[in-house]
């Protein structure tokens, strides 16, 4: 294992025991999720709208080719050019096949629109719920709050009345950092 891993796993170690202790921040994160997932499905439903647009427009232009060689047909026989009419009903088959498939296309387009909207749907639902939960942790947590605490009379162990550091603490901050220092190096000896 590397320095790095051994940092970065220590401080997502810290992260979640932080977040096991404040609970109401693991509920925040999960909301912030859940409005990227719901910005990305409304960017998704923007994007399916214009590539039904697309298609749609596609269909129109392939079903106005398919008039106009439909009477070129019927204009070609008259005039009894058969070999126009057919090379003309050769074209009108094959843009009549283009044409089914651009409706396949566009169903399609349409089915996963319609998937997008339940899934928008869902996370917005979801995404409430936990707004719901958050308030409710935020509640139960000021109804079950201790009065602030009075000014002690006599200076804290370690520390001061008047705000100075307190000593032992840093020193055994310190003393720990060491400790994980040294911890380090012999993992990087290794």
């Amino acid at each position: 294992m590397s320095v790095f891993d051994n940092v970065s796993q220590f401080l997502e170690e810290r992260l979640d025991e932080y977040l096991r202790a404040h609970p109401q921040l693991d509920l925040q994160v999960l909301v912030e999720k859940l409005r990227e997932q719901e910005q990305a499905t409304l960017r998704l439903q923007a994007d399916l709208e214009a590539q039904l647009k697309r298609q749609q427009d596609a269909i129109m232009a392939t079903a106005q080719d398919i008039q106009r060689w439909h009477q070129r047909i019927k204009k070609a026989q008259q005039a009894g050019r058969q070999d126009l009419a057919q090379a003309a009903q050769d074209r009108e088959a094959r843009l009549l096949h283009q044409g089914n498939q651009q409706w396949g296309q566009m169903e399609l387009i349409k089915q996963r629109q319609q998937q997008t909207q339940e899934l928008l749907q869902k996370i917005q639902v979801r995404r409430q719920e936990v707004q719901v939960q958050i308030r409710n942790a935020q509640a139960a947590a000021s109804s079950t709050s201790q009065p602030p605490p009075q000014p002690p009379s006599h200076p804290p162990v370690g520390g001061t009345a008047y705000g100075e550091p307190d000593r032992l603490e840093e020193q055994f901050k310190r003393w720990e950092m060491e400790e994980e220092l040294e911890v380090l190096k012999r993992n990087m000896g290794r």
